[in-house]
């Protein structure tokens, strides 16, 4: 393990290690300023306008010198707020396939009363830069513009051509989702062999050292059911054992108290064995056993007192709303619960519903799918020529820390793309901190060095992959 300092000089990256220097280099003020923008630029559903962030960053790539048929600006009728961007660099070849890099420009919602700063101005302060989507996930999103621009700056010729979209809707589950018009309505426009996303990346110490750097190689699936049970109710004065809230609870308790089976995917066979090895407590010692023999039990329950190593051994659903009764005087008629699953690769929404309804044991708990339903892609290769040049580079940036596959208990828009035979990874680079950095929640941030030094390593990877 090194420190952020041991690590710049080792990989000859000193000079871009802000947290190590007082003055940025200038095309890393450049590059803040567009980062500043993006950030700036309000996108949350309720009050925001990705379409006009998206309008945004591609009049920089227009002064840049981008023709406008490299640049479609899109967003439908209905919903004329969620728009994004496609943008095309040209590659010389005509055989070698393009590469796609998406990331989502929509923020989740920010309070100015319960932020320390307005969340829609970008503060620089103590190392890190604040403000909403400064993590999720608009310093990915800057990144994929201004390599573009740097492209195009420096008249590089790559043998790729290389896309960039910006999309809307990944935070919100229901709302318009860029990603998912794009695959369905403009294929032809995103169409690429593979596509590099958000969800890899590293941690850190919260104290200047990284500690490991993952790529994300598929994920779980996301799904809602409705949980509801319906009565004739009566008056409260005249109680009866048929009651819609307590035939609920009933059922909620039975999911509360069970756990899916456990299960490893080839990749998260490798996570639970590498990440584990390299912890070193019996945590760690736990997942190397288990990785090995997926039936020791002892192992097992050691991994799952961690809440996320727990998550990716198996489906999880978890009740996240609850609704009941029409009265404070009257019996409830009806009475109804939210489920939210994070379902494991290989199973279909219907089976975990059908679980569901085993689990219960009632019929007169309904239990039904809500929309949207989400895709159940296979998760893509772990592919050495995608995978190669991640190590590559992280050897270089980050000496002695491996790249380590892991896959997500969320979903990302990769759900889409995948979906439509564009496998997609989410790549190392920036890293954040063991807290989460404030993403979803407050005083959301991004480390200095971070979004500097992983723009750098973003840069270079893209190239690698272009040539």
């Amino acid at each position: 393990m090194k420190t952020f300092t041991s690590i710049f000089l080792a990989s000859g990256l000193l000079a871009q290690g802000v947290a190590a220097m007082p003055n940025p280099r200038p095309d890393q003020l450049a590059f803040r300023e567009l980062y500043k923008e993006l950030v700036e630029t309000n996108t949350t559903l309720s009050s925001g306008s990705c379409t006009l962030a998206a309008e945004r960053m591609a009049a920089r790539m227009k002064s840049a010198g981008f023709a406008d048929s490299q640049l479609t600006v899109f967003a439908t009728p209905q919903n004329p707020k969620e728009g994004g961007l496609v943008a095309v660099y040209p590659g010389t070849s005509k055989t070698a396939k393009p590469i796609l890099l998406i990331a989502h420009i929509d923020v989740v919602e920010a309070k100015r009363a319960d932020w320390e700063r307005d969340p829609f101005v970008m503060v620089e302060e103590n190392g890190y830069f604040y403000g909403r989507g400064t993590a999720d996930n608009k310093a990915q999103a800057a990144v994929w513009v201004d390599t573009l621009i740097r492209f195009k700056q420096q008249g590089y010729k790559p043998k790729r051509t290389v896309k960039v979209a910006l999309t809307c809707g990944e935070e919100t589950n229901g709302a318009f989702n860029g990603a998912q018009w794009l695959a369905e309505n403009r294929r032809d426009l995103i169409d690429a062999e593979f596509a590099l996303n958000e969800g890899g990346g590293g941690d850190s110490d919260g104290k200047g050292k990284v500690i490991g750097q993952s790529v994300q190689v598929g994920e779980k699936t996301f799904a809602n059911f409705r949980l509801e049970t319906r009565n004739p109710g009566g008056h409260s004065s005249a109680p009866v054992r048929d009651n819609a809230i307590y035939q609920l609870s009933r059922a909620l308790t039975k999911i509360d108290e069970y756990q899916f089976p456990t299960e490893m995917t080839d990749v998260t066979r490798r996570y639970f064995a590498l990440a584990g090895k390299g912890r070193g407590d019996a945590t760690g010692d736990a997942m190397v056993r288990l990785a090995t023999n997926l039936n020791d039990k002892e192992a097992e329950a050691i991994v799952n007192k961690e809440r996320f190593l727990n998550s990716n051994l198996r489906t999880t659903c978890v009740a996240t709303l609850l609704d009941g009764g029409h009265a404070p005087n009257a019996l409830p008629q009806r009475a109804g619960a939210n489920i939210n699953c994070r379902i494991f690769p290989g199973h279909s929404i219907e089976s975990i519903r059908h679980e569901l309804s085993r689990v219960i044991g009632d019929t007169g708990v309904t239990v039904s799918t809500l929309p949207p339903a989400r895709p159940s892609p296979p998760a893509p290769t772990l592919d050495p020529k995608i995978i190669g040049p991640m190590e590559k580079l992280s050897a270089k940036y980050w000496p002695g820390i491996p790249v380590i596959p892991s896959m997500a208990n969320g979903y990302t828009d990769a759900t889409f793309l995948g979906a439509v035979g564009i496998p997609t990874y989410g790549i190392p680079g920036m890293w954040g901190d063991s807290d989460g950095n404030g993403a979803h929640g407050l005083n959301e941030r991004m480390e200095v060095a971070s979004v500097y030094v992983g723009r750098d390593y973003m840069y270079d990877l893209v190239k690698a992959y272009a040539d």
